[in-house]
């Protein structure tokens, strides 16, 4: 039932246009950074070649647009999460699900797997878009690897956010408002704490992506995105068992 949900889901995103123009707009907006870092890359290799290690594509080009896409995905999450709940809720068709029989939490996993391959999808274009530099040099796969999985999880992590808050109210807008604030607050969180040692790096979205950025998987990182995923999709499961109660 998981994989019906997050089908009708899937489908839902790609017969909607906003879908294919987000896609669209994204695809510009990151095909221009990757260029553009491209150029600059060429034009700079002659400073680089006199570097006893110097960077090479993957580390000048790659690193950066995956950077680029978490900024991206952060601005671009809230408006597809922002219909996944509320929508229901606002159309009247949440008593019908809810009272369907299947379980609160296969509604939220099927909701969320739904987003998140959507969300892989444009991970892979990206992923794309590096392994055409295999025609002119050489990749990093190790360091393409880690981004494209920190990458992932950091959508993960947006998307089980955007479904929690979407599952508070019955006005979409008010849910894509409320999850961007939230998604910034927890990004930049950490900006203001100069003590290496302070809580708030434990939960800055930003801080448990850097490493995936740098080509290290660290098991903490993984650990803190896999634990936020599931915290959302808990409290999201548990929101709808409340409905369900009081309808």
């Amino acid at each position: 039932m998981i994989f019906t949900i997050a089908g009708k889901e899937l489908r839902a995103l790609f017969n909607a246009p906003l879908a294919w123009v987000v896609l669209a707009v994204l695809q510009v907006i990151l095909a221009w950074i990757f260029l553009v870092s491209l150029d600059r890359y060429i034009g700079l290799q002659p400073q680089l070649v006199q570097y006893p290690n110097p960077p090479g594509v993957t580390e000048f080009i790659v690193a950066p647009l995956f950077g680029s896409g978490a900024v991206v995905l952060l601005m671009l999450v809230p408006l597809l999460s922002m219909r996944l709940i509320a929508e229901e809720r606002r159309n009247q068709t949440l008593t019908l699900l809810i009272s369907a029989p299947v379980s609160m939490t296969e509604i939220v996993l099927g909701k969320f797997l739904g987003l998140v391959l959507f969300l892989f999808a444009v991970v892979a274009l990206m992923g794309v878009m590096a392994l055409s530099l295999l025609a002119g040099g050489k990749l990093d796969f190790g360091l393409l690897a880690a981004n494209v999985i920190g990458l992932t999880l950091l959508g993960g992590a947006f998307a089980a956010i955007g479904l929690y808050i979407s599952a508070l109210t019955a006005n979409p807008v008010i849910a894509a408002v409320a999850t961007l604030a939230s998604l910034l607050v927890l990004w930049i969180v950490n900006m203001g704490a100069p003590d290496p040692g302070s809580p708030l790096h434990l939960i800055s979205l930003m801080k448990h992506y850097e490493s995936f950025a740098k080509g290290v998987i660290d098991t903490g990182d993984l650990a803190y995105y896999v634990l936020l995923i599931a915290l959302f999709l808990l409290l999201a499961a548990r929101r709808l068992d409340r409905d369900r109660l009081a309808s």
